[in-house]
């Protein structure tokens, strides 16, 4: 059903504000405070996400992969990223990687991710990645979506859906961020509903 954007309710993003150019810029200018730790956290603040969910439905299951060219991708099998139709039959995506997190980002006691450090929300891992792609598959639909230093670079791109749903998101890190150095895994651990499997890809 299309409805009015205006009428929609801002719980975790606000709905009207596809780009926060002054959000992101803010990131980009002090990594070390929203990114500790480097790539570690931006996987964190990824699986965030379907730990809420699995949080919510008693269990869930993610991949991560750590690619040779030293992207990441996270993939979850959820009900994928909220999605709806504005007025005009368009889709709009909750603009999760563009804008900030209400719960999280301004709180100074929002809740702290398995290295101990604040989670802030996606936001920060698409300031903070040269590019990210963002393939969100829902019961209404299937869409991708390219985004380049947080900014997006395309539109919703609708995609052949396969009778699943659930989110992928494949980020390669700023090149000045700490690169993974410790075992991923015994951080993942720290959500018990979530199943967590590391595929590394990176040899050597």
């Amino acid at each position: 059903m299309s409805t009015s954007r205006s009428s929609w309710c801002n719980t975790t993003h606000d709905w009207a504000t596809d780009v926060d150019l002054g959000h992101l810029a803010r990131i980009q200018g002090n990594p070390a405070e929203f990114a500790p730790g480097g790539v570690r956290h931006l996987i964190l603040e990824v699986l965030a996400h379907p730990a809420d969910e699995a949080a919510s439905t008693g269990a869930g299951r993610c991949t991560v992969i750590l690619h040779l060219d030293g992207s990441v991708s996270v993939a979850d099998e959820g009900r994928g990223t909220d999605t709806r139709f504005d007025e005009q039959g368009r889709p709009v995506k909750k603009p999760v990687m563009s804008s900030k997190d209400l719960r999280f980002f301004d709180d100074p006691g929002a809740e702290t991710l398995p290295d101990g450090h604040p989670r802030r929300g996606m936001s920060v891992v698409a300031a903070l990645s040269e590019w990210l792609v963002h393939t969100n598959r829902r019961l209404n639909g299937s869409w991708v979506q390219r985004y380049e230093h947080g900014v997006p670079v395309t539109g919703l791109e609708a995609v052949a859906g396969d009778g699943a749903t659930g989110t992928t998101v494949h980020f390669l890190p700023c090149g000045h961020l700490p690169p993974l150095a410790d075992d991923l895994r015994r951080f993942a651990d720290g959500w018990p509903g979530l199943a967590v499997t590391v595929d590394d890809r990176r040899g050597g």
